[in-house]
């Protein structure tokens, strides 16, 4: 169990910086840029909400339910330019931290568990839903019987539904909403061992991965992984392993697991050792390590829009002097840093894939960080629209879209148990006929990853706050945008 951190001072150690890159393409780190605007406290896990905003929870840890935030990009779609508008308030007596966490087709938001609440390690079982349409939460229950959510995780299925676990058994459950009443379905058969400290990555196919942590059994770190299939409902464990041990033995601890555009997914271990699993084949090889002792024993990973991924690691288990590394698929590249990094571990870090293709950045402190990535889209990666109409009225709703890799070809945002902050889903974005950005709000769209030629749909409203006239039209999934479409706002 990890303490929770109250961001102070220390003093900064200086980072010798290099790059480890092949001679044929030499690596352009990026840059990080403060939001010129701070949120009213400091601030932590973040969300990406389907009109484009991004919903952060504050880090009082005080006896009572303290403030949510959202920023709003400005007119140009800046994020670093944006502002920060109150988000409402969780009900009374939940504040939690370290929990289960996903944004809804609909749009809604679910906050599940905590490891702590009020500051507290309770492992707690209170949940909340957020209408962003309202800026209100409700009170929202977790499946009967369970005594335990905590630090859980959770996945937007391919049929659009909710699934989480418990953090301290072997059970999963699957939600359906009517209103706001929260009914749950038990699914997960065949799981080895307790969810705790595992994180679920999506593959291609809809099934789900996770790397075994051993807790609740008798024995640690044996290189197991499972799959878990959404059809079935059950989990399976394969014959092979993951080659190297991922898992801190003393606290059980895992990294981020991201799947990449390449058909690979890099699973960054709490021990120095990486791994990467071979979707196609199923098959696991060892990865490169970042060095110097570095690992990442809880902490962030983000797709780039390039396919690259950025990691967070840092020294041991919990210590301080984060180091940001880009994975190209060949080599680990060291990259800069932002300004706390010194005084971080990675435990501490959150990342959210934006719209622009940027990440922004949260570290339980006020400092807002946006990473602006070198480098293009990969190829192949785009979203593509097959079908909208070509004249849109101000102001309407539920509007049809349709198209293709409307989900991405990842999740965009990875971390584990702990913090979840999938982007996964369809934004429309139209920069009207005064060159303002606009996002809509869509909704009604399905789960999934890398969904190649099939044909999805999406639903989308348009602001009352448009100008009418020629527009341009994009959906826009993890960062990447698709080509424009040519559009008229009535």
């Amino acid at each position: 169990m990890k303490a929770f951190r109250i961001f102070g001072i220390s003093l900064l150690a200086l980072l010798a910086w290099c790059t480890i890159a092949s001679a044929q393409t030499p690596f352009t780190p990026g840059t990080w840029t403060k939001t010129n605007h701070a949120p009213s406290s400091a601030v932590a896990h973040a969300l990406l909400l389907d009109d484009g905003s991004v919903l952060v929870n504050s880090m009082y840890f005080s006896n009572h339910s303290d403030p949510w935030y959202r920023l709003i990009p400005d007119s140009t779609g800046s994020y670093i330019n944006g502002t920060w508008v109150n988000a409402g308030t969780l009900p009374s007596g939940y504040n939690p931290l370290y929990f289960a966490s996903s944004v809804l087709p609909s749009g809604q938001v679910v906050v599940m568990g905590g490891e702590y609440n009020n500051g507290v390690g309770v492992w707690t079982t209170k949940g909340a839903l957020y209408n962003p349409n309202t800026n209100a939460w409700t009170s929202l229950t977790a499946p009967s019987g369970w005594t335990t959510v905590g630090d859980a995780q959770s996945i937007i299925l391919p049929n659009g539904k909710m699934m989480m676990a418990n953090c301290c058994t072997t059970q999963e459950a699957i939600l359906t909403l009517t209103g706001t009443t929260a009914s749950w379905a038990t699914t997960g058969t065949g799981k080895f061992d307790w969810n705790d400290e595992e994180g679920w990555t999506m593959l291609p196919n809809g099934n789900i991965l996770t790397v075994d942590a051993y807790v609740g059994q008798s024995t640690c770190c044996q290189l197991g992984y499972q799959t878990y299939n959404p059809t079935t409902g059950t989990w399976t464990t394969p014959s092979n392993n993951t080659v190297v041990n991922l898992v801190d033995p003393s606290s059980l601890e895992l990294g981020p697991m991201p799947l990449l555009p390449n058909g690979t997914a890099f699973a960054a271990g709490a021990t120095t050792n990486n791994a990467i699993y071979t979707v196609s084949s199923g098959s696991w090889a060892q990865a490169p390590s970042f060095g110097s002792g570095l690992d990442i024993a809880d902490g962030p990973a983000a797709v780039l829009p390039s396919g690259n991924a950025l990691f967070d690691t840092s020294p041991g288990v919990f210590q301080n002097g984060s180091v940001f590394f880009e994975w190209d698929g060949t080599n680990l590249n060291q990259t800069t840093a932002p300004p706390n990094a010194s005084i971080d571990s990675s435990y501490v870090g959150g990342m959210v894939v934006l719209p622009t293709g940027q990440i922004l950045f949260t570290d339980f402190s006020s400092d807002v960080e946006i990473y602006t990535p070198a480098g293009s889209a990969c190829t192949g990666c785009a979203p593509s629209i097959r079908n909208v109409a070509s004249t849109l009225t101000h102001g309407s709703k539920n509007n049809q879209i349709m198209g293709t890799q409307f989900n991405g070809l990842d999740q965009g945002s990875y971390y584990g148990d702990d913090n979840q902050a999938a982007s996964n889903f369809p934004i429309v974005r139209i920069t009207d006929s005064t060159g303002a950005v606009v996002y809509c709000r869509t909704h009604g769209w399905l789960g999934g990853v890398a969904q190649g030629t099939t044909v999805t749909r999406a639903l989308f409203d348009i602001p009352g706050t448009i100008h009418t006239g020629t527009a341009s039209l994009v959906v826009v999934a993890n960062g990447i945008a698709s080509a424009a479409r040519t559009v008229t706002i009535n």
